[in-house]
Parts: structure tokens; C-alpha cells; sequence
């Protein structure tokens, strides 16, 4: 076990003052449906759920990516409130190929917003991705009307690197037309992030 920050890491699981960052587990699926049933922005269209055998079935393949997928758990009642994730990206084809860029993703059930949870887990996740998996640089997209999103990533020190214009379209309009989106883009380098 490893303790940083306040934060105590093993196997993947992630203890900070608020909350537990585990694996999902089975009986998690009603909480999972309570924030995908309507996502709150749509970048996350294409995760939402249209009843509880669908949650069953997400929750299931989200345990299976136990080592970048964790529910995000309130200690005081243990109910999920939401879920980050982050995968190395691969640069090269080559198999050896050193994977330590990660873009994380964040979602709380909007019950929750505005308590600083996305915060806390946040900043356990990327403790554990610079000193547990060889993280170099961490990026992150928001949408340009997502005020919040754009707040917590300046708040965990992250640089706005740029805007992307009509950068991706993850609905359409009543037309059936897609309707893009301006997307920033923030990162931030372990170096940075150590100096912090």
C-alpha cells in the first residue's frame, strides 16, 4: 500500500478524505442509471442508459476494466455518484511502445454537483496515474459552454492549450444533422503537476 497526499492506493483502488475510487461491482446499477439515464452534457450521449437490465449489463463491462475504470463512492452511504476512467494512448504502432499520455473522463450525477467530489476524485486519479502508471502528460476535452468542467481542470493545474472549433459532434439536430461542438482542450505535465 502506498500512501500520497492523502490518498492510499492498492491494486486500483483509491481511498481519499470523501470518497472510494473502486471497481464497479454488480449491485451498483441502479446508481450507474440514476446519472446515464439523462447525461449531463453530451459528450456522453452515447453512454446513456434506457433502463436498469441496460445499466446491469454497463456496470458488468465497466468491473472488466478494473485497472482505469472507477466508480466514484461516497464513504458516508457507499451510493455511486459517478465514475472517471483514463487509458494510456498508444503513439506508435509498435508494440513496445511507451503509452504515458492519458485523457481522463469524469461524470457525477448532477445531485452531486457543486460539493468538489469531481475535484477529489480527479486529483486521486491523476496521483495514481503520474506515480502508479508512468504518466507523463494528462489531457482533457470540455465543450466551450461547459463552465465547470473548464473550472475543474484549472483548479487541478491544468493549462488550456487551445480551442478546437466545431471540433466533434456527438448529437444531431431535429434534422438529423450533426451538430458540432467547440471543444478546448487542457493538459498538464507530471512536472507540473509535482511542482503544484
Amino acid at each position: 500500500m502506498m500512501q500520497t497526499n492523502n490518498v492510499e492506493t492498492k491494486n486500483t483502488y483509491i481511498e481519499t478524505e470523501r470518497l472510494f475510487l473502486r471497481h464497479f461491482q454488480e449491485g451498483d446499477a441502479e446508481d450507474v442509471y440514476e446519472y446515464l439515464a439523462e447525461p449531463a452534457v453530451n459528450c456522453f450521449a452515447c453512454m446513456k442508459l434506457n433502463s436498469l437490465e441496460d445499466a446491469k449489463a454497463a456496470v458488468k463491462e465497466r468491473a472488466e476494466e478494473a485497472e482505469y475504470y472507477f466508480a466514484i463512492v461516497l464513504k458516508e452511504s457507499s451510493k455511486v455518484i459517478g465514475e472517471i476512467f483514463a487509458y494510456p494512448e498508444l503513439h506508435s504502432p509498435e508494440e513496445e511502445a511507451i503509452r504515458d499520455t492519458f485523457s481522463p473522463c469524469w461524470m457525477l450525477n448532477k445531485e452531486y454537483y457543486g460539493k468538489g467530489y469531481a475535484y477529489e476524485a480527479a486529483k486521486a486519479v491523476f496521483d495514481y496515474l503520474f506515480q502508479e502508471k508512468g504518466a507523463r502528460r494528462i489531457y482533457a476535452y470540455t465543450e466551450d459552454y461547459n463552465v465547470s468542467c473548464q473550472g475543474l481542470c484549472e483548479k487541478l493545474g491544468m493549462r488550456r492549450e487551445g480551442l478546437f472549433k466545431e471540433f466533434v459532434s456527438f448529437v444531431n439536430d431535429e434534422d438529423g444533422k450533426p451538430i458540432y461542438e467547440n471543444t478546448y482542450q487542457y493538459a498538464i505535465l507530471k512536472k507540473e503537476w509535482e511542482s503544484r
